[in-house]
């Protein structure tokens, strides 16, 4: 196995670690502005007039900015910042093209931001992770393309002959997620601000969610467990417990994923073998994805005691814990038998944050953790607010989860209650009212987890500001040789 050396000093010019510091930071930012428009959506299911009588306040808008702030603000910028981070490191090389790095990595903050404005102002293609317009569509690809560019020109001059497992999880998350995104959305423009799907019916809702889904699967799931593969073992001090099972993984996960958008159409006008395929394919995931678990999990297992002291890998071993739940929860909800009952409910929504929340959150805010005091080269600010945002992160999380889950299984039973004449027994205003203090609890846990990342917003800003980013050199070609 290659060792991932990441502090010896040579004449050859320095990492790029100036865009990854940068990317962190906009990073949290993101996670911030999200996290708080999702708490006011929250609280709007509890007040509906909080929307003050604005439609740019109405809870459509800002649930659809919270999900793209979280999604492509947070999330995606994280993956850039720990993807270039990483692949300098495996690669032994500095970025390829870091004037590029840095068009892409502002440009795509611009946009996000204009996008989320656009949203507000009513702007909306419909389409479930794909609202932005045509305009907003065309930047996106262009400096997702410009990413890959970097990424893969910066593995095409590595000085060291192995790939490590984290960039091929890092480059299916850039070459799938460009397909999804180009395919998807590819639309008849009829102004600047609207445009229609150029698929119809049936198959638009195909198309939407093999992308939606895929989405999932290939940046929330694919390209967190490339940041997973690197900082875990940095973190614990130790390689990856099976590296052969990582590649195994990686190979069952990208083939079967692609599957199993079909299976958030079950009972609806779409051929019913593709139901079943997506159903099927859902159910083989679990392997690949408790593999993965078990690899990490594993990885760690024989450094329990940093637990103790070390709060960037509780918040990660935390993350492979729920990583395993959403994982098992997911193909367990494509059953038809179990669909019926929890899709069009908060268990869905229950769902999707035990992954967000649970997987993405909490092993993102592991890596800033560890990541961070390295890029400046001093200790974290405070261990103790550290500490005091992983149970702020956890009580949080497990609030939201459970109250979500209350509140599905509520509705799916309710909705499938019929007299004897098969009408429904309850209409919708009768099932929203007794879902009433599922969503309060909902808002409190929101407001947990908000803190918790308030606090961490404010350690690490602490821990990095007016200190200069470490300068860090490739190793020289022997000590590369050596390290083979």
């Amino acid at each position: 196995m290659t060792s991932m050396a990441d502090d010896a000093v040579s004449r050859d010019e320095p990492y790029v670690d100036d865009i990854v510091r940068m990317l962190v930071a906009l990073s949290i930012v993101w996670a911030i502005l999200g996290m708080a428009a999702g708490l006011l959506a929250a609280a709007q299911l509890v007040w509906p007039s909080l929307d003050f009588g604005q439609s740019w306040l109405s809870y459509g808008r800002i649930r659809t900015l919270h999900t793209n702030a979280v999604v492509f603000g947070f999330g995606v910028t994280a993956l850039m910042g720990t993807g270039l981070y990483t692949v300098q490191r495996t690669c032994h090389t500095r970025l390829f093209a870091s004037g590029l790095a840095w068009f892409m990595a502002w440009g795509w903050q611009v946009t996000v931001l204009v996008g989320g404005i656009s949203l507000l102002l009513g702007m909306n293609a419909g389409k479930e992770y794909a609202e932005l317009e045509w305009p907003l569509d065309i930047a996106i690809a262009v400096f997702w393309v410009s990413f890959g560019v970097v990424f893969f020109g910066t593995i095409a001059k590595r000085t060291i002959r192995p790939i490590y497992v984290s960039n091929w999880f890092y480059g299916a998350l850039i070459i799938v997620i460009a397909m999804l995104h180009i395919v998807n959305s590819l639309s008849i423009p009829v102004s600047w601000t609207k445009s229609y799907s150029l698929y119809a019916g049936a198959q638009d809702a195909i198309v939407q969610w093999w992308y939606g889904h895929n989405a999932v699967g290939f940046l929330l799931t694919g390209g967190f467990l490339g940041m997973m593969y690197y900082f875990l073992p940095k973190q614990a001090g130790r390689p990856i417990w099976s590296y052969k099972l990582s590649i195994v993984a990686f190979w069952a996960f990208t083939y079967s994923y692609i599957w199993a958008g079909p299976h958030h159409l079950h009972y609806n006008a779409i051929p019913e073998w593709v139901q079943s395929l997506g159903m099927v394919m859902s159910l083989v995931l679990l392997a690949p994805s408790w593999a993965t678990m078990v690899n990490g999990v594993m990885t760690v297992s024989a450094s329990w005691k940093t637990l103790r002291t070390d709060p960037a890998i509780k918040f990660i071993v935390l993350s492979l814990a729920f990583y395993g739940l959403a994982t098992f929860e997911g193909p367990m909800m494509s059953i038809k038998s179990v669909n019926v009952v929890s899709h069009f409910t908060e268990w869905t929504i229950g769902h999707v944050h035990s992954g967000a929340l649970g997987w993405n959150a909490l092993i993102t805010f592991g890596t800033f953790y560890f990541l961070v005091p390295r890029l400046v080269g001093h200790p974290l600010h405070s261990v103790r607010l550290a500490d005091w945002h992983f149970y702020l992160a956890l009580g949080g999380t497990m609030l939201y989860v459970l109250s979500m889950w209350g509140a599905g299984v509520s509705q799916g039973l309710l909705w499938l209650n019929v007299d004897e004449l098969g009408e429904l027994r309850y209409s919708f205003n009768d099932i929203m009212a007794a879902s009433a203090p599922y969503y309060a609890l909902r808002l409190v846990a929101g407001g947990v987890f908000l803190a918790g990342a308030l606090l961490m917003a404010y350690n690490l800003y602490t821990t990095i500001a007016g200190r200069p980013t470490v300068v860090v050199r490739p190793p020289l070609e022997a000590e590369t040789v050596a390290a083979s």
